[in-house]
């Protein structure tokens, strides 16, 4: 064992990955960057869904397609690979003995799909008794959609976000998704928690429990004061493209080149951002003096803040403003995002070596730990990758037992 293992948050805590795709993934990535031994469960020939989900693909090393899509290593570093066929006898007992030596067992099957295989949470709990079981599912276990498949797509569509993400009508508009697939990453996040606060609680009392968690529950969750504005108002947010409903200015603006974004955060910064852009009458006049005003009277005071900009470029604007204390940024590309020193500097790009000797660039872990930092110990593993490594823990098992 490693300094660097014994330093991690989640050393010693092994997990059984059944999931596929991005949410339950995303989840196990965050784990196993904290220190968990993840092992991932992977169809045979096949691996992960997301393996296929390309171009690009890192090369093999006669330059053809690897099973490792771009899509997979988003959410697949530090784990083991296992291909387990579980529509067979031979599998299903494999996963078993496997899920008998984990702390953790996560999955994304159908509801129902793992009990008739006897491998649902009811049956592992029979020889583990203090087993953290987390199923995410499109719907839950329960609800009238419970049976019916989720992907994040649909879910952004059906949970709401889709409803207020956009240009307005009146700009032509229509409903769209997130860029990314949002609402399986937020899952992700959840599920980790979930799971968390589930193992402190076997820590506490030696009994373990069934998170039951759903992509649309999480996506509700996350409307946040979208949700809350109608629960109190009892009005329908609407699309209103980068405006807010709650603040302004706090929307984006064309320059004399390029786009920036800027986010007046209250009153006193209003005046310093007035003065900036050579309009301090704005911050007397009674429509803008107060953020509610401001919010009520926004068609006024965008063109005039549009026109003030329009005087120079988004560079030289974030310059000024930041300098005057004014939130404020260029509208970044993805090139230009993982390029930025800042994100360099805070290590949020690492570069990591497959096992056949590809160098890959990833995206790095946002936590910052001063006494168990996150680790980066291992690329996203091939398809089988770790049998023999992982069948060596069922035998060790054993043969301690």
């Amino acid at each position: 064992m490693t300094e660097h293992q014994q330093k991690s948050s989640l050393h010693g805590l092994r997990i059984l990955d059944l999931s596929r795709i991005l949410a339950g993934p995303t989840c196990t990535q965050l784990l196993a960057d904290l220190g968990a031994d993840v092992i991932k469960v992977e169809r045979p020939g096949f691996g992960d869904d997301t393996r296929s989900w390309g171009p690009p693909f890192v090369p093999s090393a006669d330059g053809s397609d690897s099973d490792l899509s771009a899509y997979f290593l988003a959410a697949n570093r530090n784990k083991r690979s296992i291909a387990i066929d579980l529509a067979t006898e031979d599998g299903i007992a494999l996963v078993r003995r496997l899920a008998a030596i984990c702390d953790v067992v996560i999955e994304n099957y159908k509801p129902g799909d793992l009990d008739r295989r006897g491998l649902g949470y009811q049956a592992i709990r029979e020889t583990r008794p203090d087993i953290v079981w987390c199923s995410i599912s499109g719907f839950g276990q329960t609800g009238p959609y419970a049976n019916r498949t989720g992907y994040d797509f649909l879910i952004q569509a059906m949970g709401g976000i889709m409803s207020i993400t956009g240009e307005s009508d009146a700009n032509g508009g229509r409903p769209l998704k997130a860029g990314v697939g949002i609402a399986d990453v937020m899952c992700g996040m959840y599920a980790t928690v979930g799971i968390l606060a589930a193992l402190r609680h076997r820590d506490r009392t030696g009994e373990g429990q069934h998170i039951d968690l759903s992509l649309y529950d999480t996506q509700v969750s996350w409307l946040v004061n979208a949700a809350t504005n109608h629960l109190v108002s009892g009005k329908i947010p609407t699309r209103i493209g980068n405006r807010h409903p709650n603040i302004a200015p706090y929307q984006t603006f064309q320059t004399a080149e390029g786009e920036i974004a800027i986010a007046v955060g209250n009153d006193q910064q209003f005046v310093r951002f007035s003065m900036a852009i050579g309009l301090p009458e704005l911050s007397d006049d009674e429509r803008f003096r107060r953020n509610r005003d401001r919010v009520l009277n926004i068609d006024v005071l965008d063109p005039l803040v549009t026109e003030a900009l329009k005087a120079d470029t988004a560079e030289r604007w974030e310059q000024r403003l930041v300098a005057a204390e004014i939130p404020a940024g260029r509208v970044a590309t993805v090139d230009q995002v993982v390029s930025n020193p800042h994100t360099i500097a805070r290590d949020m790009v690492v570069e990591m070596q497959t096992d056949d000797g590809q160098s890959v660039r990833l995206l790095g872990n946002p936590l910052k730990m001063s006494a168990t930092p996150v680790r980066f110990d291992g690329p996203p593993p091939h398809v089988d990758q770790d049998r023999d490594a992982i069948l060596g823990l069922l035998s060790d098992q054993e043969i301690s037992g």
